[in-house]
């Protein structure tokens, strides 16, 4: 089985109606909704659609040229979050408010413009917020900035780039055996605390984590299948390591889905209407930005789909 079937061949289980609808049932009736097998009846297509849909784009993407991959990888994401939508929010769309992407760009200057440093301004209404309450209980304060360099810090998968184009690594790699996981024994100094206090702070960030007693700094997850999914740590698909940000930030608890639908709704933005400086930067090049970028484009197009897997496993899982 080759790469790209791998990549979505848990999501494949969903294009059964039957099977959709059942999961979908057994999601209202956990919430306690009436009429749960009418309503899941109602969405079972939509949610096949919304995966159909994201998966055609997220393919595409792979075979376009790199002028349009942002905005068929934007799409495809947003409608692969609409399908996971579905199983918290039976109603969805409720109102028009939540149809609007939920961010803006700011206007740009024609000299001196980096990706890296640009940033994303959080609207009151619209998918975004949505998806970000309704998905991971996370509540964004209208008019909160996200920073593009920021969030691309936040990726595993592009720390050999920083490393290379900047010269600091973003992430501490974690030594694995017998499904637990090792912090290194200088790494509460490295974050200016005691062993107890530095197991404190991240057991406040994961309710996931489970201190081993007879191994120091050692730990194991509650549910070890869906590892990827417990921010602050972060799953590197490449090297299959678990990693662990180097610094403290706003950003270190955020799904990786609110990282790459902020990071890929910029980067369809200056697709489609900045195209003057998107074209300058694919034919010459001229800053850092062009490597990261690129790399983080081809990321996409290969996680995206393991991300929605793993929260459909999450919420089937708990089921």
């Amino acid at each position: 089985m080759n790469e790209h079937t791998t990549r979505w061949d848990y999501l494949t289980n969903f294009q059964s109606s039957v099977h959709s609808q059942r999961f979908l049932s057994k999601c209202y009736e956990k919430a306690q909704l009436d009429q749960a097998d009418a309503q899941s009846y109602n969405n079972s297509y939509s949610f096949i659609y919304y995966l159909e849909h994201g998966r055609l784009y997220v393919d595409q993407a792979e075979q376009s040229p790199i002028y349009i991959k942002p905005i068929l990888l934007f799409y495809g994401l947003v409608n692969l979050i609409k399908a996971c939508l579905l199983t918290v929010d039976p109603f969805y769309p409720a109102t028009t408010g939540v149809l609007a992407h939920g961010l803006s760009s700011r206007k740009r200057k024609k000299r001196n413009y980096f990706f890296f440093q640009d940033e994303v301004k959080i609207q009151k209404n619209g998918l975004f917020s949505h998806f970000s309450h309704q998905m991971f209980h996370v509540k964004h304060l209208e008019g909160d900035k996200l920073v593009m360099g920021n969030l691309l810090k936040e990726i595993p998968e592009l720390d050999e780039a920083f490393k290379f184009i900047r010269g600091a690594e973003n992430f501490y790699r974690l030594a694995k055996s017998d499904e637990a996981y090792q912090l290194p024994s200088n790494l509460p100094g490295q974050f200016k605390m005691a062993d107890s206090k530095f197991k404190e702070y991240l057991s406040s960030k994961n309710n996931g984590i489970q201190w081993l007693q007879d191994r120091e700094l050692a730990f194991r997850f509650n549910t070890p299948s869906l590892v990827p999914f417990f921010a602050p740590f972060r799953y590197d698909i490449y090297t299959d390591t678990l990693c662990l940000s180097r610094e403290q930030s706003e950003d270190d608890t955020l799904s990786e889905l609110i990282i790459y639908y902020a990071l890929l709704y910029n980067l369809s933005m200056i697709a489609r209407y900045e195209t003057e400086w998107w074209s300058e930067l694919i034919k010459h090049t001229p800053n850092q930005d062009f490597p990261l970028i690129t790399k983080f484009l081809s990321i996409s197009q290969n996680k995206i789909p393991l991300l929605i897997s793993d929260y459909l496993r999450c919420v089937e899982d708990a089921l």
